[in-house]
């Protein structure tokens, strides 16, 4: 019989393998959207850098770093996201539209979920009272 342990590992690999897959799509699309825009510094305005600094430069750095942190990671994704969505409405008077987004930056929500469970389980198995054999 499958100890629970063993039965809380499985989703658990599947939401972190799901946040990199989702990770590396992002990064990509995100990185083919300025080489295919043309991405020119001196057009950018001094308070639209301000944004840039969260979405994209925080969410990708939060991702990436969450393949090693994975609380820290998406907590920096997701907070960097409620703060360009946060600046956006300051300075544009309006929330960004659209889903995508919340798409880019949607591995840091797994990412932080994975953290969570795998914490939860952590604990839960330090608690469990060793077993002799097979219960």
């Amino acid at each position: 019989m499958e100890n629970q342990s063993e039965k809380q590992r499985v989703p658990i690999l599947l939401i972190r393998w799901t946040a990199r897959v989702w990770t590396v799509a992002s990064i990509g699309l995100i990185l083919a959207f300025i080489v295919g825009e043309g991405f020119s510094a001196s057009q950018i305005k001094p308070r639209e850098w301000v944004g840039l600094l969260f979405f994209p430069v925080g969410i990708c750095a939060g991702m990436i770093l969450a393949w090693w942190r994975e609380g820290l990671g998406g907590g920096i994704t997701v907070g960097s996201l409620l703060v360009f969505y946060v600046i956006h409405r300051a300075t544009a008077g309006t929330f960004p539209k659209g889903w995508a987004w919340l798409a880019f930056a949607a591995p840091g929500l797994l990412f932080l979920l994975c953290w969570y469970r795998s914490r939860r389980r952590s604990r839960v198995t330090a608690q469990e009272p060793p077993t002799m054999g097979r219960t």
